[in-house]
């Protein structure tokens, strides 16, 4: 049995963080009879250690309580998929280490990298950085046999393709712009926009997954989701809610 103390030195919380864990029922010690002192055992130490962990994925602590407490949870089950996201959070960083290393060999005459090397470097560094940004949730909601697809076509690229696919994203921003600029979501703009996202939706999604109904969930979420709304308010003010207006004009049309 560990004292707030201890368990403060045990494991770099501050006491005061452990009692504020206690106070909003995230992390409830035993009391010792004799003086009220907080008690943990090693269920609380376990409890704190996953505590941890999901502070680490940066969940907040009202979602890590109602993860903990709900009945079905599988503490095995949570370990081995944060163990699966640090293994390819270091592949990334070995990837990105052994890319520097080349460039600056390259840099300094020691070796040529091959414009192919770069090439698929980059390719691996966009699925990573997408998987560990986006993994998690499109996962639950799409399930890993398309993610994982998404993932094969967008390393399966050519850089014809690839190429194409950055343009369809640049082009579907900039007329997206445009017409909330004009503030016209039924607009030729309005509608080059949606036609582009569409066709670079296509790239990542599988054959038949994008649908009216698919196209519009997705641009509502847009306006849900804080990550999707900044990348979008960096085109143009209003412009993740002037999207999901485009889209809903786009396949409503005759």
């Amino acid at each position: 049995m560990y004292t707030v103390k201890e368990l403060s030195r045990l494991t770099g919380l501050t006491p005061r963080t452990l009692r504020y864990y206690d106070a909003i029922g995230l992390l409830s010690p035993a009391r010792n009879r004799d003086n009220d002192y907080r008690l943990y055992g090693g269920a609380e130490v376990d409890r704190l250690q996953e505590i941890l962990l999901y502070r680490e994925m940066g969940l907040p602590l009202e979602e890590i309580g109602r993860i903990l407490d709900a009945p079905d949870h599988d503490r095995a089950g949570a370990l081995r998929g944060h163990l699966e996201r640090l293994l390819a959070q270091r592949r990334r960083v070995e990837e990105l280490i052994q890319s520097v290393r080349c460039t600056l060999e390259t840099m300094e005459g020691d070796a040529i990298m091959q414009d192919k090397e770069k090439f698929e470097a980059l390719k691996r560094q966009a699925v990573q950085e997408n998987e560990a940004a986006y993994g998690r949730e499109a996962r639950e909601k799409y399930g890993d046999e398309a993610v994982d697809g998404s993932n094969r076509r967008l390393s399966g690229m050519s850089r014809e393709e690839w190429e194409q696919m950055n343009q369809e994203e640049s082009g579907y921003k900039e007329a997206l712009r445009r017409a909330a600029a004009a503030g016209d979501p039924a607009g030729e703009d309005a509608r080059e926009a949606v036609r582009l996202h569409a066709a670079w939706l296509c790239r990542f999604w599988k054959p038949g997954m994008l649908t009216a109904q698919s196209h519009i969930a997705l641009v509502d979420m847009y306006g849900q989701d804080q990550r999707f709304t900044d990348y979008y308010e960096a085109v143009a003010p209003g412009c993740a809610a002037f999207f999901a207006q485009a889209v809903r004009a786009y396949y409503s049309a005759p």
